[in-house]
């Protein structure tokens, strides 16, 4: 299957077919040695250039990319002994969200996280990553576990959002999502949470509260999805109103770091992290166990303590008293 080139990368793609024909032939790369040097330049600063500039619509097109690294390729190729557990214990088992004992450097976590599947077959038996109530079931209930054992909770986000059915809504999801966010806010252990793709509505939430939440650089975390947004407020979503919905969400990475809404920006490979999985996950690992060092040892009150204020300090406040015409001036209250 040739790469899928995003909308905006018309330019790269051009420049990479130019540069694999020339390595490609062993006699033009002999004649052309100092024309692929060029071209390998030219296409770093181009990569560098465009990437660094990306709009939020961009933004959004990289972290869906087909190829981008999920769950699972991450499990290969940061973590050892990955043993998943199956079954919420009431419904059944939801493949969307896997979860399950794993051991990365000297530390052994509970790792949680959305998988959205690669092939046809994969990404409807998961759903595209569209978890169903019984998913976060399963989330918390292993979290509980890890708790009971003092193990870090390491959750990965990727998905859409909750699966959107009729089935879902009548079995309780967006009580189930709303248990979540309590039970998180209180579990009595290090919870490490890493947007690694898409981070959309309270499919995303519900396992998002953490003592360190961050996300990759052309990952997107938002209240609700572009589409969705722009179907609400347009009565359409189209390729004009699309844009227009992802700028206003501010639901980059930037943005969100910006917000104190996350603690870090986690840096991509040059053009996304589908072009090098095994440097992302190298510098994912990095940060996952800076983060498991700073949190161990930390006493339960203190670490209680420290995710409350964390979540308490999001937001701005205009505290200045009303006009005398009762309105709060230029500045309200966000």
């Amino acid at each position: 299957m040739p790469p899928e080139r995003l909308p905006f990368e018309q330019e790269i793609g051009a420049m990479e077919d130019l540069l694999a024909r020339l390595e490609a032939d062993p006699a033009d790369q002999l004649s052309a040695t100092e024309e692929i040097r060029r071209i390998r330049r030219e296409l770093v600063s181009l990569k560098r250039k465009k990437y660094s500039n990306l709009s939020a619509w961009e933004t959004i097109l990289v972290s869906r990319h087909r190829e981008r690294p999920q769950l699972l390729d991450y499990v290969e190729l940061i973590f050892d002994e990955f043993v998943e557990l199956h079954g919420d214990r009431a419904i059944g088992d939801d493949r969307a969200l896997r979860s399950g004992f794993a051991r990365i450097g000297d530390f052994r976590v509970m790792l949680i996280g959305h998988q959205k599947g690669h092939s046809a077959k994969e990404r409807m038996e998961c759903l595209f990553g569209c978890a169903h109530p019984e998913g976060y079931r399963k989330a918390l209930n292993k979290m509980r576990l890890a708790a009971k054992f003092r193990l870090p909770v390491i959750c990965l986000i990727d998905t859409p959002g909750a699966y959107p059915g009729i089935g879902a809504e009548e079995r309780g999801q967006a009580q189930l999502i709303a248990v979540n966010l309590l039970e998180m806010s209180r579990l009595s252990t290090p919870v490490i949470c890493i947007v690694i793709g898409e981070g959309g509505s309270g499919g995303a939430l519900g396992i998002g509260i953490g003592d360190r939440v961050s996300m990759l650089e052309h990952a997107y975390y938002s209240v609700i999805s572009p589409e969705g947004c722009a179907g609400i407020l347009w009565k359409t979503a189209t390729d004009e109103t699309k844009p227009l919905a992802a700028d206003a969400l501010k639901l980059t990475a930037r943005s969100l770091h910006q917000l104190g809404i996350i603690d870090d920006i986690i840096p991509e490979p040059l053009g996304g992290a589908h072009r090098d999985q095994r440097e992302m996950a190298n510098t994912l690992k990095t940060y996952l166990l800076r983060y498991l060092r700073e949190l161990r040892g930390l006493p339960h009150d203190e670490l209680l303590e420290q995710r409350y204020q964390k979540f308490r300090r999001m937001g701005v406040f205009d505290e200045r008293p009303p006009s005398a015409n009762g309105s709060l001036g230029a500045a309200e209250a966000q």
